[in-house]
């Protein structure tokens, strides 16, 4: 009798022991690889705006101002290249 009893004992072993199932370790690569990482860069983003030091209204200013100066110039960049490019294109296409 007690052979069967060490029997069903190792059964339920074997089943503890299970490897892990196809969708446990999907869960586990995807915690490791993707939650994990993103929860931490949250926390850590978060902490660095509660320390960072706040701009005041004329530094806030200036910084905008800047920004837009250099949105503008890059806009204008961009615009005479195209401006170029059209007629390049133009008489590239007429050629063939």
């Amino acid at each position: 009798r007690s052979h069967g009893h060490e029997a069903h004992a190792k059964t339920q072993n074997c089943h503890a022991t299970m490897p892990p199932t196809k969708d446990t370790e999907s869960e586990d690569a995807l915690n490791q690889y993707v939650v994990s990482p993103a929860l931490n860069f949250f926390r850590d983003s978060k902490m660095l705006v509660r320390r960072c030091a706040k701009p005041d209204k004329n530094e806030f200013t200036k910084i905008a101002v800047a920004t837009g100066a250099g949105f503008l110039i890059m806009g204008f960049i961009g615009f005479f290249v195209k401006l170029m490019f059209i007629p390049i294109n133009n008489i590239i296409i007429s050629n063939m």
